[in-house]
């Protein structure tokens, strides 16, 4: 991964079927959302104390902290920085390998010859008790490759073979996209979701010309929100937090202005902006925008786009900075005319 810096709790989830699983006995045949487990599942348990976790690819996400609301949306990284494409993690043991891998050589779906070679490298003529390493069951996992669901850019590039990894032992160095706390916090970023952005204008009444418009967000909604991601099998796990930390404000009119004149407001004690009182309208709003013509019958496209730095921690005192995370909405404005009275 590149050196860069930064990057609801519900009583009922929806157990949802991944599709898209092929019939090959490769490494990546299995795929889903994140891959999937041969049971071609979600699994979502609620646990006593409420958390909410769910098992994909692997990988078990509580998502009991995360940003509700059905406004609520994923980040965008600020840079061209994306969630790994494809990883290795602990898949079957050995009973559950064979009851995948069997039916498909009995069933000759890629050749006789290719699965003749296929079946040498997980069954012991010798001994067929230590098939698939069944003499070694409770004491480790094969191993396989999960692939997001969204295919990008390197998703087939896990295509090494279901190989065997013992109980408290590291996967071999060769394997590059072995599972670790760093990889976890990468794809927990994935599952992160933040409240939506529609900022609140005042003056209450339409906009006016050349009259300053305060901006500012909730600032109960707008508190830090994390995703955690584990692997049980192995003990492993990272916790991905997202914080907001400024609201940059396009104006949808270059007859505008902005304050401050950069167009992005810092959080500032717990809040991004200050809600307006009574009186100020001819004041300067520490967050706000002023249009310097009206939007005639029509509207401008006011976007606002909050930034939210993340962090993580994981196993082992594991941690560090993700790519900044952005998130916004547009909406739309109608500034009007100031009325002047002839008397």
């Amino acid at each position: 991964m590149p050196a860069v810096r930064n990057a609801g709790r519900t009583a009922t989830v929806l157990a949802v079927a991944c599709a898209c699983v092929f019939a090959s006995q490769a490494a990546f045949a299995d795929r889903g959302k994140y891959g999937n487990n041969g049971d071609t599942e979600q699994r979502a348990e609620t646990g006593a104390d409420g958390t909410v976790s769910v098992t994909v690819g692997g990988v078990v996400f509580d998502r009991s902290k995360n940003g509700t609301g059905g406004s609520a949306g994923a980040l965008t990284s600020s840079t061209s920085w994306t969630p790994p494409a494809c990883w290795y993690a602990p898949k079957y043991t050995p009973e559950q390998l064979q009851d995948y891998l069997e039916p498909i050589w009995e069933a000759g779906s890629t050749g006789h010859e290719w699965d003749a070679k296929q079946r040498e490298k997980y069954t012991n003529p010798d001994d067929p008790k230590k098939d698939f390493n069944k003499d070694k069951s409770g004491k480790g996992y094969w191993w396989g490759s999960y692939v997001n669901e969204s295919f990008p850019p390197g998703w087939d590039s896990c295509t090494r073979d279901y190989f065997w990894v013992d109980e408290g032992e590291a996967p071999p160095a060769d394997i590059e996209n072995a599972v670790t706390p760093e990889i976890l916090a990468e794809l927990a970023y994935a599952e992160i979701r933040v409240p939506g952005t529609e900022v609140t204008l005042a003056p209450a009444e339409a906009t006016k010309v050349n009259l300053p418009t305060w901006a500012w967000l909730d600032g109960a909604e707008f508190k830090p929100v994390s995703v955690t991601a584990s692997v049980p099998e192995i003990g492993i796990q990272a916790t991905a937090t997202a914080e907001p930390v400024s609201l940059k404000i396009e104006p949808g009119t270059p007859d505008a202005e902005t304050y401050p004149a950069s167009g992005v407001c810092a959080l500032d004690g717990g809040r991004i902006g200050q809600p307006y009182a009574k009186g100020k309208a001819d004041e300067a709003p520490p967050c706000g925008v002023k249009y310097l013509r009206s939007s005639g019958d029509g509207t401008f496209p006011l976007q606002a786009t909050v930034t939210w730095e993340i962090h993580w921690t994981g196993t082992g005192g594991a941690g560090g900075d993700l790519p900044d995370g952005e998130f916004g909405a547009t909406q739309d404005v109608v500034v009007q005319e100031i009325q002047a009275v002839n008397r």
